[in-house]
């Protein structure tokens, strides 16, 4: 059977192509490697979905609710399938990739000092430092304005809300979802930056 054929497979693969090519250049992935690797992979999927969400879900949601009274599908398949996964993985890798940072800022700055020179903007930790702070911000905007919000609009947290609330709960987190948006442009300036060399 392929493995490229399900999810698992395919996931599988990858784990072991970049695990043959991490021993193979003789690197491996002790200690730092495996931190940044795995921070790495996480952000690209929590910015992956803030991407997605933002570029692609919300207008298509959009679009689906003007059709809806003229025999469109409506949000319905969007809103019930969709959303309710892509958020948990969205949250996990929001949490994912702040904890694997936190562990990173640890490890480049020699312990907890490196944590705090980072989120002092202290020394050569400044770059990378704003760039964790902007991920702070973003992380809370993910578990305390975004999915609360989401759980009052997809009617995953078990109430009932009504259209006011709703209406409410979608502008919070619409606003906060393009927060992360935008936040996301400098704090990967930052990450990248700090990476190759660029200072304040």
């Amino acid at each position: 059977m392929n493995p490229l054929m399900t999810i698992k497979g395919t996931l599988a693969v990858g784990f072991v192509l970049a695990l043959a090519v991490a021993f193979g250049l003789g690197n491996g992935l002790g200690g730092m490697n495996l931190v940044i690797w795995l921070h790495v992979l996480a952000g690209v999927v929590w910015i992956g979905l803030l991407y997605y969400f933002n570029f692609v879900q919300v207008p298509g949601v959009g679009k689906a609710l003007a059709e809806k009274d003229s025999g469109g599908p409506g949000p319905a398949a969007i809103n019930k399938y969709v959303a309710p996964t892509a958020l948990l993985w969205f949250r996990m890798a929001a949490a994912v990739t702040w904890l694997t940072g936190l562990s990173g800022l640890a490890q480049l700055g020699g312990g907890m000092v490196g944590i705090v020179d980072a989120f002092m903007l202290s020394g050569n930790m400044a770059v990378i430092g704003l760039g964790a702070w902007l991920g702070t911000i973003m992380l809370f905007n993910v578990w305390v304005l975004i999915w609360p919000n989401q759980k009052k609009i997809l009617g995953l947290d078990g109430k009932e809300h009504s259209a006011e609330a709703i209406a409410t709960a979608k502008k919070v987190a619409l606003l906060a979802s393009r927060t992360n948006t935008a936040l996301s442009i400098p704090m990967l300036l930052c990450m990248v930056g700090y990476a190759h060399g660029m200072t304040f």
